[in-house]
């Protein structure tokens, strides 16, 4: 799709893998000091793969058929054995998250840690990459990136393909039914997707949307087309309320939403265009009125998680991710590079009986950059006694 491949989370972070893997009980993510051990592979993932530069020109259709993926994600061992601190535990729990095309976003990290605590994955793949996807997954070109803090390996119990810009098969162009790209692939629209999940499956509990696309992102706002625009805002915002429009009816009460957004939806990020803004400002916006329906009709949460940046494939597409890094990096209260794996774990949080009582919010998820009103490392508080870290 032009589409919701992934997100325009101009996140991102500098790839870097933890030379030690520390283990701790499995199905359980402890919050609290024991956090701290949950250091696994940085995951450089962003399911974000978004837009931009479509790289769709990339996938060639094919038409090999993979079957589902199955390894262990959980240590057998622990399973009776009580868990110390305080656990996120969602085994039992069934998750389907949308946007995961590679091992390079968010929506990957999200998977990862769910996974961790116990949770079924299930994902859905813009068509465009789901062969190259599902081959990779085939060949173990993501193994490094899929084990968990228990040393086991990621489990992904089915990949949907999952073009979120059309609702039903209706909806699809002719020229888009007769692309290449997506010869061999059916029932890849919202609606068809929920209805084979619901086929297969039955139900479940944790719906997350992790994906985003601005065909016009690098173009200043004041250059952007009226196509443009509404394009970014049918794949980054009115994508997720088609997905729980047509999840929810399978969702168990108490289950929980989360998307993906961006601080560009309340303050001015230069070049990050397009409509990208809008569309993230609307994404907060429909997060707070969806929570109050979804909630009062289905008893569903829904939250959205503000990330900072993370050096994903879709952030490179815009071309000045380094930067955003940098300044966080200068600016932000803390001054550390933000992981993928910090951004997961939030949302297995707010996918946990822990967050029971949290729906309608945006989670601030950028080592406090969003707090900042001045960049101190303006020449102008030279004189200032800030202290820095040297990185």
């Amino acid at each position: 799709m032009a589409t919701a491949a992934s997100g325009l989370q101009i996140a991102a972070v500098r790839p870097s893998f933890s030379s030690s893997r520390r283990l701790f009980k499995a199905g359980a993510a402890i919050l609290g000091d024991n956090c701290k051990a949950a250091s696994w592979n940085k995951l450089t993932s962003a399911c974000h793969i978004s837009s931009v530069i479509p790289f769709q020109r990339s996938f060639t259709s094919s038409s090999i058929k993979f079957d589902k993926f199955f390894t262990k994600a959980m240590s057998e061992a622990s399973d009776n054995k009580p868990a110390s601190g305080l656990p996120i535990d969602l085994r039992g729990k069934r998750a389907f998250i949308a946007g995961v095309a590679d091992d390079n976003g968010y929506g990957w990290a999200i998977a990862k840690s769910l996974a961790a605590a116990g949770a079924e994955i299930l994902v859905g793949t813009w068509v465009p990459a789901l062969n190259i996807f599902e081959s990779s997954l085939r060949r173990g070109k993501f193994d490094e990136s899929r084990v968990l803090p228990d040393g086991s390996l990621m489990e992904i119990t089915k990949v949907y393909p999952l073009d979120a810009v059309f609702d039903n098969l209706e909806d699809v162009p002719e020229d888009v039914k007769a692309n290449k790209r997506y010869a061999g692939s059916s029932n890849w629209t919202v609606e068809e997707v929920a209805e084979s999940v619901k086929k297969d499956f039955g139900s479940i509990d944790i719906l997350v949307h992790s994906l985003a696309n601005g065909p016009e992102v690098t173009k200043p706002l004041l250059e952007t087309s009226r196509k443009g625009y509404l394009a970014a805002l049918s794949a980054s915002s009115y994508s997720y309320v088609s997905l729980l429009k047509h999840f929810v009816p399978i969702m168990n009460p108490g289950g929980s939403s989360i998307s993906l957004t961006y601080i560009a939806s309340e303050r001015i990020i230069p070049g990050y265009g397009g409509g990208m803004s809008s569309a993230k400002a609307a994404l907060e916006s429909d997060t707070r009125v969806l929570a109050f329906e979804a909630g009062r009709k289905h008893k569903i949460r829904v939250n959205t998680i503000s990330a900072g940046p993370l050096r994903s494939r879709a952030a490179k597409a815009i071309g000045f991710i380094d930067m955003m890094i940098d300044y966080s990096l200068a600016n932000a209260p803390l001054q550390k590079e933000l992981s993928a794996e910090e951004v997961g774990n939030t949302a297995a949080f707010l996918a946990s009986p822990l967050a029971s009582a949290i729906t309608g919010a945006v989670i601030y998820v950028d080592n406090g950059l969003n707090a900042m009103g001045v960049g101190v490392d303006s020449p102008i508080f030279e004189e200032l006694d800030i202290p820095k870290d040297k990185h």
